[in-house]
């Protein structure tokens, strides 16, 4: 997305900001990998991107390396979670499966939108490829759709320098309405400053307000017929205006999971006094 010649996208531009921290960073000295924690965590992240995007280099850079390796429930794809400490508070990272979409083609998009939707992490990452942004957001928008509380890691920085690509980060932020922050997760640079975010996000202090896409008349009409039907069928579910979407576009798996009725035990697991930690949810139930 964006070339050095001028590409017209508005979110490649005159680079506003480096992915290298500051002495003066919040996040200095104190992001402490904690390994596996299955309990007595603070927030629950989701840490979502396309494949190749260095997603798995963040995730080891933030646990230190020290994680659970097992499959999600149900499914033969592989899950891998770990944690770590900042400003006194414990952190559950969650990395799911490298996906371009979310719309249930396969096991891994599955897993991955179950999880944003179901398992409602206080905040999910997207971890995005600076070389190239276009191929990236449409994951990032469709998470976009689902939560609020979504922050940007413009992973390869580097790359993007070495291709003459500038990326505007500000106008990342400013387009999209979620915080993006810039990153070279290979050498840890920016992370002190994406941890700060993380934080921020998941206790309240910085405030996401997505930009989306505006609803012509027809479609705002269906939508707002099926969302009390949805309701109806699944009390409690944590996003049943993006349901709907996924209805009117197709989406037989999830149909067939709402009147079923497996969407509402879901709502229904996910909604009961349970621990933080089992919020791992798969369709097919919880861990």
């Amino acid at each position: 997305m964006g070339s050095a010649k001028g590409d017209r996208r508005r979110a490649v531009k005159q680079s506003e900001s480096s992915p290298k921290d500051c002495a003066g960073c919040p996040a200095g000295g104190r992001l402490r990998p904690l390994g596996v924690r299955r309990s007595g965590f603070d927030y629950l992240v989701a840490l979502a991107g396309n494949p190749n995007t260095g997603k798995s280099s963040l995730f080891n850079a933030l646990t230190g390396l020290r994680q659970h390796v097992g499959n999600w429930p149900g499914k033969t794809v592989t899950r891998a979670e770990g944690g770590f400490s900042y400003a006194g508070k414990a952190f559950k990272l969650v990395d799911l499966p490298g996906t371009y979409s979310l719309l249930s083609a396969s096991e891994d998009e599955e897993v991955a939108r179950n999880f944003i939707l179901f398992g409602q992490p206080d905040c999910t990452v997207v971890v995005m490829d600076a070389t190239a942004l276009e191929r990236n957001l449409n994951l990032a928008l469709q998470i976009i759709e689902i939560t609020d509380k979504v922050v940007l890691c413009v992973n390869l920085m580097d790359e993007a320098a070495r291709k003459g690509l500038e990326v505007d980060v500000r106008a990342l932020t400013r387009e999209l309405g979620v915080p993006a922050v810039p990153t070279v997760a290979r050498t840890k640079e920016g992370l002190g400053q994406l941890v700060a975010t993380i934080a921020g996000v998941c206790g309240g202090e910085i405030l996401c307000r997505p930009r989306r896409p505006a609803v012509d008349g027809k479609l705002e009409e269906a939508v707002s017929e099926l969302v009390p039907m949805i309701e109806a069928l699944a009390p409690g579910l944590p996003n049943a205006r993006w349901v709907a979407y996924r209805l009117l576009d197709g989406d037989h798996r999830l149909r067939r999971a709402l009147l079923s009725g497996e969407l509402a035990r879901l709502a229904s697991e996910q909604a009961a006094p349970i621990e933080r930690a089992s919020r791992l949810l798969a369709i097919e139930g919880a861990q």
